[in-house]
């Protein structure tokens, strides 16, 4: 076969043909999967069952019935419906509150990074790739062998990732129907392609936001971080893990017992003993996220009623066991916590 440059490319064939298809599964129907459910030993009303299963696939509910299985694929005794669907629920409800928490934060995060950037280099500084110095930069060889690549491939230069950075903010801009961005673009749309910064990051991704924060000077990121009484790295390790915890809850994913590959950093033990204060918090649990965002929240809005909400849905579904969300049973009279 050619590429789109007319190279002839041996190696490229129809993937469907030069990989063996070898997943055999069959789609089973809603009574099928029931059956299935309740022949591995779940206990359940059948109708009820396909009636859950019409609303959640069958692979999202097995992931709440995964604690309970065995090694023969049966669930243990006395592992019903209910127990399961009550777990989903509070899952659900977990990931509610989660985003209330994490929505305060980034907003407060994405307005502390901009204003000290704005005020040391104006709301178009962001235009100038040297005003964000710490975008990753290849060397000059590297560079030209990624763009000779792109060329065999009938490709164009490659971008930077300043300049793949800057592209998606135009394009954010363009997708955007907000009354703010049709009034700039009214009055000073043929002066200006791109918004100021206090408004372009109104509309960034979290993806935007946090490439935004890998990238500005150091004295820009101190100043963000020591708002909220952080040192800098922690404020980078900490967004990371938040957006990352995020994009799972904005994806409905489960959380609640969840190995999580983003985690953030602990705060010094020197200067912060109570975050290693025993017993300690999972460090790839949910459990450490939860104590990140109370946290975090008492800097953002210290009258925030989250922590009352959030012992209200543990106080409602007190089964849920605590050691698989990285939650010591002492977790609510930890000094984080109280």
């Amino acid at each position: 076969m050619r590429n789109s440059a007319g190279f002839f490319c041996p190696h490229i064939t129809n993937l469907a043909q030069r990989v063996p298809m070898i997943y055999a599964k069959k789609a089973l129907t809603l009574e099928q999967q029931a059956d299935l459910l309740l022949a591995r030993g779940l206990v359940a009303d059948r109708d009820e069952l396909i009636q859950r299963l019409k609303v959640v696939n069958y692979y999202r509910l097995s992931g709440y019935l995964h604690p309970f299985r065995q090694p023969d694929d049966s669930y243990l005794p006395g592992t019903t419906l209910e127990t399961v669907w009550r777990r989903y629920n509070f899952d659900r409800r977990l990931r509610i509150l989660l985003l209330d928490a994490i929505e305060r934060i980034e907003v407060a995060v994405r307005t502390r990074l901009v204003y000290h950037f704005v005020q040391a280099h104006g709301p178009f500084g962001y235009l100038d790739e040297r005003k964000l110095p710490r975008f990753t930069r290849r060397t000059w060889s590297n560079q030209a062998w990624r763009n000779l690549k792109a060329l065999v491939k009938g490709k164009g230069l490659e971008k930077t990732d300043y300049e793949l950075w800057l592209s998606k903010l135009r394009n954010e801009k363009n997708r955007a129907g907000d009354a703010f961005v049709k009034h700039f673009e009214k009055n000073y749309g043929d002066k200006h392609e791109h918004l100021p910064l206090w408004m372009a990051c109104e509309l960034m991704t979290c993806e935007t936001l946090l490439q935004f924060a890998n990238a500005v000077e150091p004295s820009v990121l101190t100043a963000a971080a020591a708002d909220f009484g952080f040192p800098d790295e922690l404020l980078r390790s900490w967004m990371k893990a938040i957006f990352s915890l995020r994009n799972a809850c904005a994806h409905h994913a489960r959380v609640w017992n969840r190995t999580f590959g983003t985690t953030p950093a602990l705060p010094g033990k020197n200067k912060h003993p109570l975050w290693h204060r025993q017993p300690t918090f999972g460090l790839k649990k949910i459990g450490l996220m939860l104590t990140v965002c109370h946290h975090w929240l008492g800097k953002v809005s210290p009258t925030s009623q989250w922590k009352r909400r959030l012992w209200a849905l543990f106080d409602e579904y007190p089964e849920i066991p605590l050691a698989e969300m990285g939650l010591p049973d002492s977790w609510r009279t930890h000094p984080l916590w109280v």
